[in-house]
């Protein structure tokens, strides 16, 4: 089993770096960080102009938690996948068989969330792998 981790460098992502890397140690359990690079809204031409640009953005937001699980002794595996986020995130804990996802939130309510899609939000009501969202810290 695994847990996977959404990771962007989003305000809530440092939180869930932390706790998802406390939650794989207590398991000793590996950590999947995911980054799902495609556009969550409709895709024009200025996106896949800077569409290389946005995954190497990822690849290197993945390093940073990369080395944070590695100083706590977590083996970690690293996904950029050419998919939106929440679904990308459902898909590698179906690939690694996950024992939870975890996905920082960026303190919105849930109205708004509801009416823009966040991936938290998605997730809670797609996923059939249980979610942990965390908040930022305040």
């Amino acid at each position: 089993m695994s847990v996977v981790l959404g990771y962007d460098e989003s305000p809530g992502a440092a939180r869930a770096l932390r706790i998802a890397v406390e939650v794989a140690a207590a398991f000793d359990e590996r950590l999947v960080l995911v980054f799902g690079a495609a556009a969550p809204g409709p895709v024009g031409e200025e996106y896949r102009s800077h569409y290389e640009a946005i995954r190497q953005a990822g690849r290197a937001g993945l390093e940073q938690a990369v080395t944070e699980a590695d100083r706590a002794g977590v083996p970690t595996v690293v996904e950029v996948l050419d998919e939106k986020p929440a679904q990308a995130l459902i898909d590698a804990a179906t690939r690694h068989a996950a024992r939870v996802i975890v996905v920082g939130s960026w303190g919105e309510s849930p109205m708004r969330g509801a009416l823009l899609g966040s991936t938290p939000h998605k997730l809670l009501h797609m996923s059939t792998v249980p979610v942990l969202c965390v908040p930022p810290e305040t």
